[in-house]
């Protein structure tokens, strides 16, 4: 294998500074997505009965219908709540498939910024090969953080649906639910993340096109004679 010649001339140029944006806002991606610890919480005043909160936990990677109130509303309330209250959906793959693109971008780009730095002679050198692959795998990853953030949006939604619906039976003034919630903020940045992201990998496609075979620079333009 050939040694590498370590230059940091590329990551000043277009190809490799926007590799190493691409690591750094991956890494913001699924950091605030996969870290989102959250609850939602309800002081309860029933008639008869002293006042009580339950809450109900969820985090990453959001199945909410695993999210049960506790304490058991069965025993509260003078039992007006026959089973356990639980959240209402499953959005564990959006939520995993967006962790999981952020992660291997977040890989790729790195790789990719090693080899500008270290090997750029072998990539510009192997006949085309090297950047058409990564072409290929930069406009790859360009639909993958579209589909993925795209998905991601859209289970926020239902989340934040999932969150605010009323507990069953509160029905003022036997049964009083004051609702309280965590910030969702980190969730709404992770989306911003995601289309960031979807920009970054779409421009840097123009870069590392730029460096394949299929583009050659305009010809120098002639001066006319008279």
């Amino acid at each position: 294998m050939a040694a590498p010649r370590w230059d940091l001339g590329p990551a000043r140029e277009p190809l490799g500074l926007i590799r190493a944006l691409q690591g750094f806002f991956s890494v913001f991606a699924f950091a605030t997505l996969g870290g989102f610890q959250g609850s939602v919480s309800y002081r309860l005043s029933c008639a008869g009965s002293p006042n009580t909160s339950v809450s109900a936990a969820y985090a990453y990677p959001f199945r909410m219908n695993l999210a049960t109130f506790a304490p058991s509303l069965t025993t509260l309330c003078n039992r007006t709540w026959l089973t356990d209250v639980h959240l209402v959906g499953d959005f564990s793959a959006s939520a995993q498939f967006f962790v999981v693109v952020a992660t291997f971008s977040f890989l790729y780009s790195l790789g990719a910024l090693l080899l500008y730095l270290g090997y750029l002679h072998l990539y510009r050198g192997a006949g085309g090969k090297l950047p058409l692959g990564d072409f290929l795998a930069t406009a790859a990853f360009s639909f993958l953080w579209l589909v993925a953030s795209s998905a991601w949006a859209k289970a926020l939604t239902d989340v934040k649906a999932s969150v605010a619906a009323p507990l069953p039976h509160c029905h003022p003034p036997a049964v009083t639910c004051d609702r309280d919630t965590t910030p969702m903020g980190a969730l709404n940045v992770s989306v911003v993340f995601g289309f960031l992201n979807l920009i970054l990998w779409l421009g840097s496609s123009w870069f590392v096109f730029k460096e394949t075979n299929f583009h050659s620079p305009p010809a120098p333009s002639t001066p006319s004679t008279m």
